[in-house]
Order: structure tokens, then sequence, then C-alpha cells
């Protein structure tokens, strides 16, 4: 696959024009009522003969429903979108319909009580509501699923798009607690409820398949970058910047080599460390806003040099990948607590919130761009794609180029997607290899084994 020539994208956050063929509902009624009248036929020997013998191998072409909620909790992104098969190479994905919901402010409390070690215990119930952890977490997965579930109607009504017409959802759920030290990850989802009020299939619980094969579990998005952003003649790496960062590192691409490796060069993709995480918890603590506006309020402020040079210390940063992170090594608990650390060893230094935010943008740009430099080579065509949120952080993309002086930074936008929607999309894929039986996640990457296909199902 190459890269997205046409994508559909509007500031309102939709488009309601959907050009695909209308006898797609019938095509895929039919061919379901086909499978089911010879299911009892079928020799079941291997998923691979079960799946090859099914609808499935018909649904290449289909609609999907891609939804992320990252660690920095800001709210729900869902996409529309359709793949066009390995044989399109000119048009392998259109993006059709997006949409982003802010969580419900209870909810997003919770969520955020569960993402630390005994944080529940900072909630004060109301009538009805949970007092332990486990039933938090049950409440949570309920009220998630309920919510995604409005999202996604929301998305098809807005778009005018019949629930027949989509083959699945691919659900990441919201990540609670991820220790790959010690070999599992927990997703906050029930996609019963999402198959039952959409109608939809769901595709959930991506990670611990990767997990039960040796892997991280994470990041998974690099097979997608790989599928839809490789290139022929430069490498190219694409920096996520969510509520933690982390990059791909994409060879030159031949076609004549597959899977994680691109001209005898392996895919590499790994967490570099925190980024929005970290900048919208200092904002919302300091301000009445909950994110710093294209980085103006950083940009107002000087990078506490001695700062920046304990806080890059944290044990994290000196690993080797595969590797990945999240709330459980930062966050404005740990925060604080390196501030108390500074302020007892270098009493004599003033500084201003503000300059506690330009050096945690600091942190961001430079432990990303120590690692992506790593793999870029001065004499080479290289550039760096940004997408999530930070990509709209505008001191932040400067500090960026800064630190990158031999490359391009530039968003995915120059690549033909936004920013905001390259991970929404990237599990609307994964759910589409999933009931394809495709692999969808890359060894080199998370440390695993073999390649696995990903994901339960919940069937509608």
């Amino acid at each position: 696959m190459t890269n997205p020539t046409s994508i559909a994208d509007t500031n309102d956050n939709t488009h309601s024009t959907i050009n695909y063929d209308n006898n797609l509902d019938n095509t895929l009624a039919n061919g379901l009522e086909n499978s089911l009248a010879h299911i009892d036929d079928l020799n079941y020997a291997t998923l691979t003969d079960a799946l090859e013998q099914t609808v499935f191998e018909n649904f290449d072409d289909g609609l999907y429903i891609g939804m992320m909620s990252g660690t920095s909790l800001d709210g729900m992104d869902v996409v529309l979108c359709q793949f066009g098969g390995e044989e399109n190479t000119q048009q392998p994905m259109r993006l059709l319909a997006t949409r982003s919901q802010d969580f419900p402010p209870r909810l997003r409390e919770v969520l955020l009580a569960l993402c630390q070690p005994n944080g529940v215990q900072e909630l004060v119930p109301t009538v009805g509501e949970p007092n332990s952890e486990l039933d938090w977490f049950g409440w949570a997965s309920k009220e998630y699923a309920e919510f995604a579930s409005d999202v996604v109607n929301n998305l098809l009504q807005q778009s005018n798009t019949d629930v027949e017409s989509v083959l699945a959802i691919g659900c990441h759920g919201q990540t609670v607690r991820h220790r790959p030290q010690m070999g599992f990850s927990l997703q906050l989802l029930d996609a019963n409820i999402i198959a039952e009020r959409t109608g939809i299939s769901v595709v959930s619980d991506f990670r611990r398949r990767d997990m039960a094969v040796g892997g991280q579990g994470a990041p998974l998005v690099p097979a997608f970058h790989q599928a839809l952003f490789a290139a022929p003649d430069s490498t190219r790496v694409l920096l996520n910047l969510g509520g933690i960062a982390n990059i791909t590192v994409l060879p030159a691409n031949d076609s004549s080599v597959n899977d994680a490796v691109v001209n005898n060069s392996p895919v590499i993709g790994y967490d570099t460390g925190p980024a929005n995480l970290l900048l919208d918890a200092w904002t919302a603590l300091h301000t009445d806003k909950g994110y710093d506006a294209g980085g103006a309020w950083a940009q107002s402020g000087q990078v506490v040099e001695p700062l920046l040079n304990q806080l890059i210390e944290h044990p994290f940063f000196a690993r080797t990948y595969p590797k990945s992170t999240g709330r459980e090594d930062f966050n404005l608990a740990w925060l604080q607590s390196e501030l108390q650390k500074f302020d007892q060893a270098s009493a004599h230094i003033r500084y201003s919130s503000a300059d506690v935010q330009a050096t945690l943008t600091e942190l961001t740009a430079m432990s990303a761009s120590m690692q992506i430099n790593m793999f870029i080579n001065a004499q080479e065509n290289s550039s760096v794609y940004v997408c999530g949120g930070g990509a709209l952080n505008d001191y932040l993309m400067t500090r960026l180029q800064a630190h990158l002086p031999h490359c391009t930074v530039e968003t995915t936008a120059s690549l033909g997607l936004n920013p905001a929607w390259v991970e929404a999309v990237a599990f609307a894929w994964l759910a589409r290899q999933t009931l394809m039986g495709e692999t969808g996640n890359l060894p080199a990457v998370t440390g695993a084994s073999k390649g696995v296909v990903l994901g339960q199902v919940c069937f509608a």
C-alpha cells in the first residue's frame, strides 16, 4: 500500500457525502446469508481455513470505524474509513467521516483516577456509585462503552451511513494500566455494549495477544504506518505526540520486501517519553485551560536547564528499545516530586510556572529528537512527520525542528492524512487485519517472538 491520495476532512469533523457502491448492503447481506447456509459443512481445521471459507474474505474493501482515546484523556476520536485492498495502490485508504467528543466530566475524572495506582481513593462517591477500585473499573467500563456507542451513532447519523455498511469497529479502549515488565496491559472497555448499542461487530483488546508472545503490547500503530506511509526513496520517521510520544522509523521501501523489514532494515518503533500528558496536566493545574494552545504559554517562559537535566535522568530514557511507557511512569505526582527535589537542591534558582511549561516542552522535543537522530543520516533524504495533538503545538514543532537540523519536520497532513485522525484510522486498519486473519503487530517493534492476529471480536 502507498500513501493516501484522496482524504475527506472538514473543519466540522464530518464529511457527509460517502462514495461507495449503493449495492454494497445487498452484496454483504447475500454473502453473509450464503456463508451461513454452508457453515455446518465447513471443516474448521485452522483459523486460516475458517476465514477463507467465510464472508470475511470479501471484507477487504468495506467500511470500518476506528476509535481511540489515548493517555492524554482529552476525549474520543472516531473515524469512518474505507481501505482499497492490496491491488488499489493509488488510493489505499479513504477517510469518509470524522468526529471527536470530550469525555463526560465524571467519566474523565474516574478514568484519570484509575490510571494511577490507588487513585480512586481520592474520588468521593455519590449515591449509587462504587467505593472500591475494582467496582470503579467495572463502572467505568460500562460508562465508557455507553459513551463510545453514542459517539459512533452520532458519527453514523451525521454522515448518513447505514449500520449494515460498516463491517467492524476497531476500539482500543482506555488504557488504565500498562505494565509490560509484568506481562500485562489493561484497556478498560465493554465491547459487548458497543456491539449491542450500535449493531456493529467490535474488535478490541488488541495489546494482550502481542504480550502473550513476549511483546510489549505497544506501540501497535507502526504496522499501519508501514502500510500507508513507507516511501521508496527516503527514510521517514512518524512521530506521534499524544499523551506519550512514540516514533516509527520507516526505511526506504523496497516493494519486494514485506513484513517488518524494508530494504533489509527493520521497521523500528517505540515510546520516547512524555508529551501532552505532562504539558496538559501542568497547564490545567496553573491556568483555567485544559491545554497550552499552540504552545504559547511555554513560549512565554524560559527553559530551566538544571531542571531539564534532572528530568531527563528518569530511568526510562536510558532503556533500550523495544520499550513503552505511560502514566505509570510519567504523571503530575511524579513531576511535583521532581520539583520538590529540585527546589531542595537548587534553592537559589527562581522560576515561574511558565518556565516549567517551557522545560516540559523541551523535555518532549529533546527526548524524541535524541531517539530520531539515531536513525537519521545527514546525507540521506529524511523527513519527520508529526501526528497527534502535539502536532498543533507550534512551539513544540519549532523546538523539534531545532533539534533535528538534518530533517524536515512537518505534520502528516503533508502525506494526505490530518494528524488528528492518524491513530483512530490505525485502529480501523487493525480491526480489518483481525477480520481478515492477518497479523497486526511487528515483532521487530514490540519485541514479540512472532507476528500474531490481534484482538478479540464481539459480533453484533
